[in-house]
């Protein structure tokens, strides 16, 4: 259970606000929902591990030009800043958690082979991603470090989507592109600055009206123009790529390569993920500024954005001293809890009388030490502890010994 409160702060007869409400797009979860988040989030970092990934905890607030290294714009706008009061530099909480990740790959961790990090926690932004969405989103996510091609892109988007199944997730529907493709084009045109940068909003509009008037005053070679005018209508199912292929056959090397790639990586997904709905996407630039090779997004019908997203970031360690091939994905924990929209039953629960004896404390203490929730009655009284949610409770035989029976 998560409680919202979106309401404006009301005036009490004394002219007090009303404490207890949380900013817009902030929330907390009661129990017994927290319970099952909990179960949940260790259920998830159980498999990150289970796949090698290696959990780090970074802080909550760095400073601001360590947050923002590499990530762009629109990473800044949605980071809160505060100054540090010892040094009187400026800080930020964090908004995302990759960029930390790099700088311990780079900075602290400094090894020559690959590197498998993961990571969840709260990140803070002042804006959410989608209309009441939330600020702060439980970001769950892995990051492969220190190896680029397709097989490294094919095991990330593979453990996205495992992790994904394993909160609960099916009829999984992926959108895949690849950046490189557009990049590559553009070098080839000659293309750079702002109308590299123009064209590309436009390609990520889809407005194509747009994209021909930029391309017709640009008055480009007719290959160039043909290619970078195609891209808005290379989409589709799988069955669809190899018109793509065609349709870019006279394109330079990088570009058949950055092709070969996107092929690559997901014909070896789809191989060990059977039932997955695929959609391929050249115009999808999305993090253009940001992503360098393959990118991907997973969807669920009835929900019209991503629940999680990822690709390849090959540059962002560069400005902590070591630039490492990296591609990784993350999630929103509130979200997909809040999109399976599971019941959270009330954990079974034992209840020990209000008793001083010995024997009653030591089958307490062996009782949890098994994993049982035992609740001890704090007064004594037929009525005591009605909404404890117990449903066994301790009794004592003739005997003296304690045993476990229901709770009537």
């Amino acid at each position: 259970m998560e409680n919202k409160n979106p309401a404006k702060p009301s005036r009490g007869a004394r002219g007090r606000r009303d404490h207890w409400l949380l900013p817009v797009g902030v929330e907390e979860i009661l129990p017994p929902a927290a319970r099952h988040a909990e179960q949940v989030r260790r259920r998830l970092l159980d498999l990150l591990d289970s796949w090698g990934y290696d959990l780090v905890m970074p802080p909550l607030v760095e400073y601001l030009e360590s947050l923002l290294t590499g990530v762009g714009h629109e990473l800044d706008l949605k980071t809160f800043k505060l100054t540090d009061q010892l040094t009187g530099r400026l800080m930020g909480l964090r908004a995302d958690m990759t960029p930390q990740a790099a700088r311990i790959d780079a900075h602290y961790l400094r090894r020559d082979t690959p590197v498998r990090l993961c990571y969840l926690g709260p990140v803070v932004r002042t804006r959410p991603d989608e209309f009441g969405g939330a600020r702060e989103p439980w970001q769950i996510g892995a990051e492969l470090f220190g190896q680029s091609g397709p097989r490294a892109d094919a095991e990330v988007l593979r453990l996205m989507l495992a992790l994904l199944e394993c909160a609960g997730f099916t009829g999984l529907h992926v959108d895949i592109g690849h950046v490189g493709v557009y990049r590559a084009l553009a070098r080839e045109a000659g293309l750079e600055g702002a109308a590299e940068e123009e064209l590309h909003e436009a390609l990520r509009r889809r407005s194509r009206a747009e994209v021909e008037a930029i391309l017709a005053d640009l008055a480009l070679p007719r290959g160039a123009d043909r290619h970078l005018k195609v891209l808005i209508d290379l989409h589709g199912a799988e069955a669809e790529f190899a018109a793509a292929e065609d349709a870019l056959a006279g394109a330079g090397p990088d570009v058949r390569g950055a092709l070969a790639d996107l092929k690559a990586a997901w014909r070896a997904v789809d191989k060990a993920h059977s039932g997955i709905r695929w959609h391929f996407d050249l115009a999808e630039l999305s993090g253009y500024g940001y992503h360098t090779g393959v990118v991907f997004s997973a969807f669920v019908d009835g929900y019209g954005q991503a629940i999680a997203q990822g690709g390849r970031y090959d540059e962002i360690g560069r400005a902590f001293g070591r630039s490492r091939p990296a591609v990784g994905f993350s999630a929103d924990l509130r979200l997909l809890l809040k999109l399976r929209d599971e019941p959270a039953p009330a954990p079974s629960a034992i209840l020990a009388p209000c008793r001083d004896d010995q024997g009653l404390r030591d089958a307490v203490r062996a009782l949890r030490s098994r994993g049982e929730r035992v609740v001890e009655a704090l007064r004594e009284g037929a009525q005591q502890d009605q909404d404890t949610g117990c449903d066994r409770e301790l009794v004592q035989q003739g005997d003296g010994r304690w045993t476990v029976v229901a709770r009537h």
